[in-house]
């Protein structure tokens, strides 16, 4: 493995487990850094032996979080080293040193992308909350992102030197990061592939750090932020809807109503939206998301005000009906086209 480096983050780690992960490991390439992230005492003379074989080992005071630890390992190597690819593994033996390799390999053939080792979740000796949680991020990155990924969990992936610098600079700090690593090649524009590996669990994995609730929630607040944005602008221009119905006794008043209230709540949603979720905002974004606010208005106004000139239900209610199916393909629509780096 000529000019690849792999970095393992490490946190209280299973001692017997790691060396003979390690020990594996360092056969098949020399280039390994790991990252101390804050492990107990107990552990110093642990990291101290590898320290003896000649693999650095960058500690923490404090544990950090797994996104710390890897960009520390990151930042180590980009400053020291010359390479074609880096590998980040996990401690805990889930990865084959074979699989590992593959990885690296692949990344070098492809130094524009971002290589997943993907796993089986549909084997009988995968942990239930591993596959539940696989199976839930599956679909949100589908949904909420755009992009098809069989294994969002994995901690085995491998990319170029260029690709390390886009990611050193991606937030996050703990598993949370891993999520926005995935995110970030969404916006940008790095192509993810993804290569079938073993599928390994060591006494259930339980030496796993990872908390499904607590983690799930750093994970999903993102979305759960768009969310919020999303209501809290659905919520004024529906308000905005009722007063202009009120203040207005021009004909067609249902549609002028749906345009008045629309031209605030997205300016509203537009600042929110690039500040808060997108974190990107510029004249081009602007004119894109107002060429969208304009379609999707002229669509709202038009559809509700003919199927009220149709059917005897009150205009607040279609315009929440209408409103929310227009709310998915704005959403699609940003996340594709206005906001896209």
């Amino acid at each position: 493995m000529d000019n690849i480096y792999i970095i393992i983050p490490s946190f209280n780690p299973d001692e017997s487990i790691m060396r003979e992960f390690i020990t594996d490991l360092y056969q098949a390439c020399q280039n390994i850094v790991i990252v101390n992230d804050g492990s107990d005492a107990s552990h110093d003379l642990f990291f101290k032996s590898f320290e003896h074989m000649g693999i650095p080992v960058l500690k923490h005071v404090v544990n950090q979080g797994k996104g710390r630890a890897i960009k520390s390992g990151f930042n180590y190597v980009l400053n020291h080293h010359d390479f074609d690819a880096v590998v980040t593994a996990d401690c805990d033996g889930q990865h084959a040193v074979k699989d590992i390799q593959t990885c690296g390999r692949l990344a070098q053939q492809h130094p524009h992308d971002l290589v997943l080792g993907v796993r089986d979740f549909s084997q009988d000796d995968v942990p239930k909350k591993s596959r539940f949680g696989n199976r839930i991020t599956i679909q949100v990155f589908k949904i909420f992102i755009g992009l098809n990924i069989t294994d969002t969990q994995t901690g085995l992936r491998a990319f170029s030197q260029k690709v390390a610098k886009e990611f050193l600079g991606v937030a996050g700090e703990r598993y949370d990061y891993e999520t926005n690593m995935l995110i970030s090649c969404k916006e940008k524009d790095i192509k993810i592939s993804e290569t079938r590996i073993d599928t390994i669990y060591i006494n259930k994995n339980q030496t796993s750090h990872f908390n499904p609730i607590k983690d799930s929630f750093i994970i999903y607040k993102l979305f759960f932020k768009y969310i919020l944005v999303a209501l809290s602008s659905f919520i004024l221009d529906i308000s905005l809807f009722q007063l202009f119905m009120w203040m207005l006794s021009m004909d067609r008043k249902i549609f002028y109503a749906t345009i008045f209230a629309r031209v605030f709540s997205s300016m509203f949603n537009y600042k929110l939206n690039g500040k808060l979720i997108f974190k990107h905002s510029s004249i081009k974004s602007m004119i894109k998301y107002y060429l969208l606010v304009l379609g999707i208005m002229l669509i709202s106004g038009f559809m509700v005000t003919f199927i009220c000139e149709i059917l005897t239900i009150k205009p607040v209610l279609v315009k929440l009906v209408v409103d929310g199916l227009l709310f998915v393909l704005s959403f699609v629509v940003q996340r594709e086209w206005v906001f896209k780096r």
